[in-house]
């Protein structure tokens, strides 16, 4: 099954490489639609929207599942039922093609509807309590982004029609398009995860390690802002787009600094996630969507590979993910550790590597733009924090000591997992460079002084600093932190936001939902219908038995009984 899934990945690849130079070269944009039925004058029909954007996905894109393939055939193979779970991994493609070819809102609701459900059933894998919780906690807000999308299409019900394309034509003052923004602003929010709704992506990490590396790097993560780049973002109301710059601000913020707190290792890899996706998002608020697709395709190279480097690790730690147990795993998987720094440099946006044309494009553009100072320093300041986490990982993983509470799981690096891996290492290197001559046409004019210029490299070095710094502190160092224990607790869990969007929403309608279970179900509705039927009848029934029973005592009784009663009567009337 790894095989054939590994061929069909491959054709498919080679297939969209040559339709992608094909429509770049001539710079064509094709629409297609053929009417399935119409009634009152809403016509249904299955459109098709190609350009480059589609065939820059399905072409980027599926370098992640050949690798994939490879990764989960080693990873995966003690598991049992490892051809479903191959099968169910297929799945994603087919939804992820509807959600980026299809230019209705009903292909749309329909692939994100797809992907939800295939991640669910991945999620779930490993069948106990966390990953069921992730699953759900997972599945809940991906519902709601779903619900917003089915508004926007009651709303666009009143054009005639479900294609987004049509919405270029809407007027500047129309309350109907600004209520469509709004609700596709939401959707895009719940279904990538922005502030308020982004409690989920770490819970999602209880999924096996493969599952992570493709649908959180670059599959279902990333719906929420394709939605958006497809938009026409110019024409939503520019109060709903500063709204969305500022909590995406706050999402890069906020994941930056949980991840410097965190110590799992899948987590810490997931809140960076989170950071890149609320840079991709404020980027789309600024009104520069080129930028936010270019960024979005280089991160999901070094992602998925620093997710399969991660799982590599968790192996040869006998499935544990505390970074306090690892150190010096350098010495024993070399070639995993050169694909980890090198994902993690990518990641920080180190000269010349994919991550580096990305964000150093969009730091200077955001330089250059009119925004206030504190927009300045979220961005600013969340790359530091980038650079933070990552050296700290780094030290944590590879420089620090032993430490021997944990016995390695010593073995030689599986071969096919660093093939796998090498194969995304290429494209973490040359993708950057690739796609930023590609995809701009044209070169973007950047002036700026000399300490603006340099600021991203100030920035990084004092992240690579604090890095230092933290990572060389002890268990003994404990106790310096027992006095901000409460804002360390604050910081670590995401701002309590799992407790406030999630936990601390639903543990209410959950108690309700039990009291009512207790109450009313098996309560006072349960005795005055079925079950006190049943004790009403089936104390009749020992009822009737006895007396069958005892039939010959009781008509006695009841012979002298009557007797001494019409005795006693007839003796009152004498």
């Amino acid at each position: 099954m790894c095989f054939i899934s590994f061929f069909f990945f491959f054709f498919f690849k080679m297939m969209n490489f040559f339709f992608m130079i094909y429509f770049i070269k001539k710079n064509m944009v094709f629409f297609l639609e053929g009417e399935v039925f119409s009634f009152n004058s809403m016509k249904i029909g299955m459109p098709i929207l190609l350009d480059g954007k589609p065939f820059w996905f399905k072409k980027l894109e599926p370098k992640i599942p050949p690798p994939e393939t490879y990764y989960k055939k080693s990873y995966m193979s003690p598991k049992l039922n490892l051809n479903p779970f191959i099968i169910l991994v297929l799945l994603f493609v087919f939804p992820k093609i509807l959600l980026i070819t299809k230019p209705n809102m009903i292909k749309i609701f329909l692939g994100g509807k797809g992907l939800g459900l295939v991640s669910y059933c991945l999620e779930i894998y490993y069948q106990n309590i966390k990953p069921y919780k992730g699953g759900m906690l997972t599945a809940l807000p991906n519902r709601m982004g779903e619900e917003k999308i089915l508004k926007v299409m009651a709303g666009k019900k009143n054009y005639g029609k479900w294609n987004y394309i049509f919405f270029l034509n809407f007027k500047k003052k129309d309350y109907k398009k600004q209520i469509i923004g709004f609700l596709l602003i939401m959707a895009a929010m719940t279904k990538s995860a922005q502030f308020l709704f982004s409690s989920w992506l770490p819970a999602a990490m209880a999924a096996p390690t493969p599952v992570s590396a493709l649908v959180h790097s670059s599959t279902l993560v990333t719906a929420g802002v394709y939605l958006l780049i497809r938009f026409n973002l110019m024409l939503i109301d520019m109060f709903f787009l500063k709204f969305l710059l500022l909590l995406s601000g706050l999402t890069m913020f906020m994941a930056g600094i949980s991840a410097n707190y965190e110590f799992d290792l899948k987590k810490i890899i997931a809140l960076s996630t989170l950071s890149q996706l609320g840079l991709m998002m404020s980027i789309l608020s600024m009104g520069m969507p080129d930028l936010a697709f270019f960024h979005l395709l280089t991160h999901a190279m070094f992602k998925a590979l620093l997710f399969m480097c991660a799982g590599v690790v968790i192996h040869m730690m006998n499935d544990i993910q505390d970074i306090r147990y690892m150190g010096g795993i350098s010495f024993y998987i070399p070639l995993t550790s050169l694909c980890l720094n090198i994902s993690n440099l990518a990641l920080c946006g180190l000269p010349f590597l994919a991550g580096f044309y990305s964000k150093d494009l969009i730091l200077e553009m955001v330089s250059m733009s009119n925004l206030n100072l504190m927009i300045f320093f979220l961005y600013n300041f969340s790359t530091d924090l980038t650079m933070f986490y990552t050296i700290r990982l780094l030290f944590y993983l590879m420089i620090n000591d032993y430490n021997l509470m944990v016995i390695y799981n010593l073995y030689d690096e599986d071969y096919i997992m660093v093939k796998s891996m090498f194969m995304l290492l290429f494209m973490s290197l040359v993708v950057g460079s690739l796609l930023s001559w590609m995809i701009f046409s044209y070169p973007y004019m950047i002036y700026l002084p000399m300490s603006l210029k340099m600021m991203v490299i100030y920035v990084m070095l004092f992240g690579l600093l604090m890095g230092y710094l933290i990572s060389n502190m002890k268990i003994y160092s404990i106790n310096k932190f027992l006095m901000t224990y409460n804002l360390s607790n604050f910081l670590c869990l995401m701002w309590f936001m799992p407790m406030l969007s999630t936990y601390g929403l639903n543990i209410y309608f959950l108690k309700i939902g039990q009291n009512l279970l207790k109450n009313v179900d098996m309560g006072w509705s349960e005795l005055n219908s079925g079950q006190g039927m049943f004790c009403i009848l089936k104390n009749y029934s020992v009822f009737y038995n006895f007396y069958q029973i005892n039939n010959f005592k009781i008509y006695l009784f009841s012979f002298f009984f009557w007797m001494l009663i019409f005795y006693l009567l007839f003796m009152l009337l004498m």
